[in-house]
């Protein structure tokens, strides 16, 4: 009962629940308390509201959003408890007392200081946002970028200035309880005087030095940077902030170009979520600021989504324009008409190209090269299950697209059966369940099936781990939770030294410290190995966050169930038994003609009774009938293993910028011609 309560109010735990109960019943105990009247019950009712908004507040509870849209935002709050503290005075036949006035009077003058604050507050956040940000790109040398204000000044701004009517309150409470005006009235002069203090504090960062240069300076110096530097290859990305997985998974192989690479990304919210890189990140939200931008040392752009605002870098002539994308599937997106804007379309293997001959949207086949998938190198091929040990299935479906297609996701139809049959599979397996970052966003279904699922998951683990079949080295465990720990503290630091929140100082010092960004990296390679230790090896296990990673997920997983996505193409470069849905019911025959990378799957239905075969060919490996199979598509699906994936990546890059470079003379020299 409390989980579904927790689902309908959209809030994350039982206690941010009692916090969200508590504030909406406490404003009728206010009035309640405000009628009778009595000082000591409307003290313990304020103090109820202050403390849940509070807890809410710094949970960024759901229901804290939703009151913002119905009049009943943060503002509004303050005042109901205020106005109603004036009720509590008058019922006490206060009204004509000086306090009452005073109280009154000092309310309206805090209320009187809530402009010029969050005036000033917006003002220093505009204009201390810069017309680009940027990460690895050095113009603390080219333009003065002052200090940000202190954070406490800025962060939770809001908050914090309406809270200093506590003051108030109190001393007025206290007053009305001894009939003595004189805590009421410091409680208001406090309340004011620290009102007044916060407003001037923050006016210094609106005039003179402490104000960032303006856009075109800013401009001028970004593009006397890109001279210097001369970037060639340049990683193009727009998208919402949820989709920053899309560009994070190209940035290794960007690191690793033969040439100089550049990330040019529209959306602060993607530049938030940016992984840790050296590669120099430039984030321009504005169009206009982008077409302007000196970018003619640039041969190549590449793009890993298809969305509108790439019309803004595919204008410019002097660059050829690839289609990376964000993966390889059989998913219509993988063909997607929009592709023939591009110069090339680069896929992983002959696979890719079959596909978009087969569609016929228009991307000629001598615009197709086949460049491998080189974030895949981290994928581990499969040695069997280690004795001993029980088996892990990962079961990492993909979301629910943009329409109702049943294709599209096993989650709906066959998620909850796939789910039960593994988790009560005899002999034992564990279960993995890692779902898409999306899953739930759009489908309101879906969100229901993965949350129906994830209760399962749970459950199971929790009658699995009072089984006395299955036991764990507490010792070990603990060793390893404690190193996760540990890990987790240094990570922590590492990600807030220096880190304001304000947008223009971490341009100015955004600059990678390479030393420490191999630290990170050696941290998160132990925290990987710490997290998995850290649980019994037949534990079930939920994985919704960002870590650990799915490729992580695979090398732990003997085998996996997905659907039809990128992710079951970047699977079988581990080469393990594997097995798809056909949620839409097209039949095992038709359903391997119209996806390739199904065809050395165990195909199931929507009902999961096939999962006996995926099972068997797990714990029996030399009987796996599949085996062959797999290997052979995954050379069709993801190219040769040698040359490296990386080393056709560079290569391809290097052989388009040739290209770029002799047309460019072409039209130069056209050009000559014409005028001359």
């Amino acid at each position: 009962m409390i989980t579904t309560a927790i689902r309908v109010a959209r809030v994350g735990s039982a206690a941010e629940l009692a916090a969200a109960a508590l504030m909406m019943l406490g404003y009728p105990a206010l009035m309640l308390a405000a009628l009778v009247p009595s000082v000591p019950a409307f003290a313990a009712a304020a103090a109820v509201t202050y403390l849940a908004d509070h807890y809410l507040h710094r949970k960024g509870s759901y229901l804290i959003n939703r009151l913002s849209k119905v009049r009943a935002g943060l503002s509004i709050r303050f005042l109901i408890r205020e106005l109603l503290l004036v009720l509590l005075l008058a019922r006490l036949s206060l009204s004509d007392n000086l306090m009452f006035y005073g109280a009154v009077a000092g309310f309206i003058a805090f209320y009187g200081l809530q402009a010029p604050h969050g005036a000033l507050v917006t003002l220093i956040r505009n204009r201390r946002r810069m017309p680009v940000a940027t990460r690895n790109v050095d113009l603390k040398s080219r333009i003065r970028i002052p200090d940000a204000p202190p954070r406490w000044l800025l962060d939770r701004s809001a908050e914090k200035m309406l809270h200093l009517d506590l003051a108030a309150v109190v001393g007025i409470l206290i007053s009305a309880q001894t009939d003595s005006a004189a805590a009421g009235f410091a409680g208001v002069g406090a309340t004011i005087g620290l009102g007044c203090v916060y407003v001037l504090a923050l006016a210094p960062y609106v005039r003179g030095r402490k104000i960032p240069p303006g856009a075109d300076t800013v401009l001028a110096a970004m593009d006397d940077w890109l001279r210097v530097h001369r970037p060639e290859t340049v990683l193009y990305f727009s998208g919402s902030k949820d989709s920053a997985y899309q560009v994070n998974m190209w940035l290794e192989t960007m690191e690793q170009l033969d040439s100089r690479p550049l990330v040019i990304l529209r959306e602060r919210a993607v530049l938030e979520r940016l992984a840790p890189t050296t590669v120099p990140v430039v984030c321009v939200p504005g169009g206009v600021h982008l077409m302007n931008m000196d970018l003619s040392t640039v041969r190549v752009a590449l793009y890993a989504a298809n969305v509108g605002k790439n019309i803004h870098l595919l204008r410019v002539p002097t660059m050829k324009h690839v289609f990376i994308g964000h993966g390889d599937s059989d998913k219509l997106a993988s063909v997607n008409p929009y592709s023939k804007v591009y110069d090339e379309v680069w896929t992983a293997g002959r696979a890719g190209r079959d596909r978009y001959a087969i569609a016929d949207v228009g991307v000629r086949d001598d615009d197709i090269v086949e460049v491998g998938r080189p974030q895949l190198a981290p994928i581990q091929s499969w040695q069997g299950v280690p004795e001993g040990r029980v088996p892990t299935v990962l079961y990492a479906p993909t979301w629910e697209g943009w329409d109702d297609n049943p294709g599209n996701t096993s989650l709906l139809l066959a998620g909850e059966n796939i789910v039960r049959s593994l988790v009560t599979a005899d002999p034992p397996v564990r279960v993995l369940y890692k779902p898409h970052p999306f899953t739930g966003t759009r489908s309101a279904a879906a969100k229901a099936a993965h949350q129906r699922i994830t209760d399962l998951v749970r459950k199971a683990a929790e009658e699995r781990a009072a089984d006395a079949r299955f036991t764990a080295d507490a010792t070990e465990t603990a060793a390893a939770r404690a190193e996760l720990a540990r890990i987790e503290a240094l990570l922590g630091r590492s990600s807030r030294s220096g880190d304001t929140g304000d947008d223009a100082e971490a341009t100015r010092d955004g600059v990678v410290d390479v030393a420490r960004f191999e630290e990170i990296a050696r941290l998160r390679a132990e925290w990987n190995t710490a997290y998995w230790r850290s649980f019994p090896a037949w534990e079930h296990r939920v994985i919704t966050d960002a870590e650990p990673r799915l490729y992580d997920c695979f090398n732990v997983s003997d085998a996996m169930v997905s659907d039809i996505s990128s992710v079951v193409s970047d699977f079988i470069a581990s080469g393990k038994p594997y097995a798809v849905t056909d949620s839409a019911e097209l039949g095992e025959e038709e359903f391997k003609r119209q996806n390739t990378a199904v065809r050395a799957a165990v195909i199931l239905s929507n009902g999961a009774t096939e999962l006996i075969a995926l099972l068997a060919a797990v714990r029996s490996p030399a009987a796996d009938p599949l085996a062959g199979e797999r290997r052979e598509l995954k050379r069709y699906l993801l190219g040769p293993d040698e040359p490296t994936s990386l080393q056709q990546f560079n290569t391809a890059v290097r052989n388009l910028a040739v290209k770029a470079a002799a047309r460019n003379r072409g039209q130069d020299a056209r050009a000559t011609e014409l005028t001359g």
